[in-house]
């Protein structure tokens, strides 16, 4: 047993690692929110341990110092075959069965599927809104929601009244007769009563048919409502609803206190939004932020300092290492290997979670650094731990068919002569 390291390996695995991590980026930019997350997870993690994996393997048939001369002459075809399935395969499954597990809920926390726009149409938005730019954004927001989502719509001036129940937009119809419903409304004369559309929506969310889907709720308003509403408050607060605002030309400082209040209380964000055009980019920022978790992307909602998930992804990304350490010496057909490399995959892969979990913030820029950072950390790791964790050749005493090699088992002498030593001996 030797600790080795082979440069050409370390320097082959960060060019596979970065490769991988390029591929990955196209996977997350184009897949996330089109296919299930628990397979983009997987294909992402896939693809990067195929891109190192393969790396390694040239590596090593450049400059054998860990697996040895004896693999390069005998066991390359078996390495090539069993590259794929022990690496994008392997990492496929693992990666996909710990995303499902991230992705549930826990504590109480149910996660977001139902959406409920609560729009005010009081006769100030004629001023502040006289093209209807509400309406525009809404409808937008409604196109861009997954499959998986559902939308109610609540209009609200003086009085409040459910426009929209809940719908499912899996179809393009679905999301154009709600969109349709929504253009059909007429400004009105009313005045302004945050009690009534904060009661409607909570009856609406109460009288749903499926509990277990978690709501979300996006207010819009332009003015301020002197009713109290600390009964409603109370009331989304116990069943754990956030309800974001977004204040269009509010005049009056008093109600983007009130709107801001309504947020912090219930978890949410405040967006102030001075001209009518920039209500599409706060309607779409506000569903960034609802909480679809994946491993690779930054956790938000109520669960975006969550410790209990903070924890449960340092152990999804340190099992993740382990596999794709695991999976190189599977590659190798060499035990040693799969040890040594297994045991740098859990400390990389421990760092990385560190690495992934303090970095990402939801930057376009940022996020991505970060999981280069973290993919470059992974693989150097794994690649350097033979020095820690010492390993030998893979040379057994058995060929693969059964027979036995030529000199193994021998005495240690032959025509008188010692035998000579054949281990490896590389720095």
């Amino acid at each position: 047993m030797e600790r080795k390291i082979n440069l050409l390996l370390l320097l082959f695995a960060l060019i596979g690692g970065t490769i991988g991590f390029a591929l990955g980026e196209v996977i997350l930019g184009s897949l996330l929110g089109e296919w299930p997350r628990f397979i983009v997870v997987g294909l992402y993690f896939g693809v990067i341990a195929l891109c190192i994996g393969l790396s390694c393997l040239i590596a090593e048939l450049i400059s054998p110092r860990l697996s040895g001369t004896s693999w390069r002459q005998r066991y390359t075809g078996l390495s090539w075959m069993l590259l794929v399935p022990a690496t994008l395969v392997l990492l496929f499954v693992v990666s996909g069965l710990l995303q499902l597990t991230y992705g549930l809920s826990f504590g109480g926390v149910k996660q977001v599927k139902d959406i409920v726009l609560v729009i005010d149409n009081s006769g100030s938005m004629a001023e502040t809104d006289p093209d209807n730019e509400r309406f525009t954004a809404a409808k937008q927001l409604i196109d861009k929601l997954e499959s998986d989502k559902r939308v109610a719509v609540v209009q609200f001036s003086d009085t409040a009244e459910l426009l929209q129940p809940f719908t499912n937009l899996r179809t393009q119809a679905e999301k154009d007769s709600v969109s349709a419903a929504i253009e059909a409304l007429e400004p009105t004369d009313g005045g302004t009563n945050f009690t009534l559309a904060l009661e409607e929506s909570m009856k609406i969310i109460n009288e749903k048919a499926d509990s277990n889907r978690g709501t979300m709720i996006i207010l819009l308003s332009d003015g301020f409502s002197d009713s109290s509403i600390d009964e409603q408050i109370a009331a989304y607060q116990e069943q754990r609803v956030v309800v974001n605002t977004v204040g269009l030309s509010v005049v009056d400082a008093r109600g983007t206190e009130l709107l801001q209040y309504i947020a912090d209380s219930t978890g949410g964000s405040y967006y102030d939004v001075t001209e009518a055009n920039g209500l599409t980019l706060a309607f779409q920022n506000i569903y960034d932020t609802i909480d679809d978790r994946t491993l690779v992307t930054e956790r938000t909602g109520v669960n975006a300092d969550s410790t209990l998930y903070m924890l449960l992804r340092l152990l999804s990304l340190t099992i993740i290492g382990a596999a794709i350490g695991v999976s190189l010496g599977l590659v190798f057909d060499n035990r040693f290997l799969a040890v040594s490399f297994g045991a740098g995959g859990i400390v990389g892969g421990l760092l990385a979670g560190f690495i992934l979990d303090s970095g990402l913030s939801g930057r376009s820029f940022w996020d991505p650094v970060t999981r280069l950072t973290a993919v470059l950390v992974l693989a150097a790791i794994i690649s350097l731990f033979t020095f820690v964790v010492p390993i030998k050749e893979n040379t057994g005493s058995k060929l693969r068919g059964g027979g036995r090699k030529i000199g193994s088992g021998s005495s240690s002498k032959s025509m008188g002569r010692p035998a000579k030593d054949s281990r490896s001996h590389g720095f």
